[in-house]
């Protein structure tokens, strides 16, 4: 089949931070011919990766829903079906690769299945071209900068019958107006910012993401004002960056302004994601502990304790100033729950580094963590880096890492048993349909009895039980 390009994925275009951002609304109206094609299908979405990519699907099923497509989890009968990528990690990749594979049956049972990959993967040349070598059953790509362009892609290929390539690779626009499906009716995710300016040398975010830019407030405050007014339980703010939220915007407000404000919404519980060291600020502390419906519980990655790997990644901040920050907000909030992100294994690494990295870790006194070996993504700085550490030296600093980890862990799950916690249904346990799960305010997973008419309700639950990295409970009758 024959492949057209109408953009192709570019790192060096993706490096450069020039242009203004524009702000535009989602105008796109599909032809008949794509409404009576698929009025009345279905999509299958798999999704991989972050937070961001769970609202890129929402946006892609709010799309589809104006042409009467509806989702199911069942590959055969879909129409149209969505593979939703993560960059960030080579396992990541790997897996994708592997269910692109397996739909090459669906393709053979179905000949009208479409195929997508979109996504992060995407952005990057070298990925578009070997999946276009070895997969021929996929029939579009585009990267997340044309997430709105799903049914304008659609459209060219029901038209044309040949593969599309829609990847840009740009600093970036915000459209507003996209039409959303929600894939949770109590929790809901909200972009504050897109993209990031600070280009470690280990991520591909950048890159894949573009430049680091903020919505206008009146846009989000419209946004969640409408989900308090739906009976939204929880909001999180989303943002590679979150705490560079305004910088990009004249006279506008900052992160902390903007924090302040959506709380008075009324939200019972309102989150946000992801907060980078020297750009998080004290008026950020200072609102969180001013609203009790601003959850105490904050996602703050250091990546490494050792300040020789911290320059090295292109951190913008020592271990001590990381301390620093981190001794502010339990001054201001005793008791906020604090996790983060540690990567091992960073090219030459030594042990001492990790040692470091341990030591700072438990001053920071973490309740829970993403730990990762070091994974090098083509075309960033450090993929060039020669390393003289075995995978197998990495595994077990690793390891290392994660017992002394644990420890914190343990002890912050075990002072929270025979305490009675506020918990927002999500619904069965993912190991046992018959038990429910939920979160605590901290973000601490909880597993009960109860019935299904609890799922969305924020209920007590006093805890019996410490397992780590999850708590069992009991209802506790209001």
């Amino acid at each position: 089949m024959k492949v057209e390009y109408l953009n192709t994925p570019d790192m060096g275009k993706a490096r450069r931070r020039t242009s203004e951002v524009d702000t535009v609304d989602y105008s796109y109206v599909p032809s008949e011919d794509l409404k009576s094609r698929f009025v009345g299908k279905k999509v299958y979405v798999r999704t991989y990766g972050c937070q961001a990519n769970i609202r890129d699907e929402e946006t892609m099923l709010g799309l589809l829903s104006t042409i009467g497509v509806t989702p199911t989890e069942n590959k055969s009968e879909a129409e149209i079906a969505i593979l939703n990528t993560c960059a960030v990690r080579e396992n990541a990749e790997d897996k994708v690769y592997a269910e692109i594979g397996e739909f090459k049956h669906y393709k053979h049972k179905n000949k009208n299945l479409i195929l997508i990959l979109c996504g992060c993967m995407v952005e990057q040349k070298h990925i578009v071209d070997d999946v276009l070598a070895k997969f021929p059953h996929v029939d579009i790509f585009f990267g997340t900068h044309d997430v709105q362009d799903l049914l304008k892609l659609l459209d060219l290929y029901i038209h044309k019958k040949q593969r599309y390539i829609d990847v840009s690779s740009k600093e970036g626009s915000i459209i507003e107006n996209l039409p959303v499906k929600r894939l949770d009716n109590a929790k809901a995710f909200v972009n504050i910012t897109y993209g990031c300016d600070k280009f470690c040398t280990y991520c591909i975010v950048p890159y894949t993401r573009g430049k680091e830019r903020s919505r206008n407030a009146k846009d989000i405050l419209k946004e969640c004002r409408e989900l308090v007014k739906q009976g939204y339980q929880e909001i999180t703010l989303l943002g590679q960056n979150v705490d560079a939220y305004g910088k990009d915007l004249v006279g506008g407000l900052s992160f902390a302004e903007l924090l302040d404000e959506v709380a008075k919404l009324g939200i019972p519980r309102l989150r946000f994601l992801t907060s980078y060291p020297t750009d998080f600020k004290d008026e950020v502390i200072d609102v969180m502990a001013k609203h009790d419906n601003i959850m105490k519980y904050l996602h703050f990655p250091i990546q490494s304790g050792s300040d020789d790997i911290l320059k090295k990644m292109g951190r913008r901040y020592t271990s001590e100033q990381y301390l620093e920050i981190v001794r502010k907000i339990r001054e201001k909030i005793p008791n906020i729950a604090l996790s983060t992100d540690i990567i091992v294994g960073f090219p030459n690494e030594t042990y001492e580094d990790v040692q470091k990295t341990i030591d700072v870790a438990l001053k920071a006194d973490y309740s829970s963590a993403f730990t990762f070996i070091y994974s090098p993504r083509n075309g960033t700085p450090a993929a060039k880096l020669v390393d003289n550490v075995t995978n197998e030296e990495k595994v077990k600093r690793f390891k290392e890492l994660v017992k002394a980890l644990e420890v914190n862990f343990e002890k912050h799950a075990n002072e929270m048993v025979g305490t009675i916690q506020k918990v927002l249904v999500d619904g069965p346990s993912k190991k046992n349909k018959e038990i429910l799960s939920g979160y605590t305010e901290s973000n601490k997973v909880v597993n009960f009895k109860g019935s299904s008419d609890l799922i969305g309700k924020i209920i007590n639950v006093k805890i019996t039980e410490s397992h780590v990295y999850s708590l069992t409970g009991e209802i506790v009758n209001e």
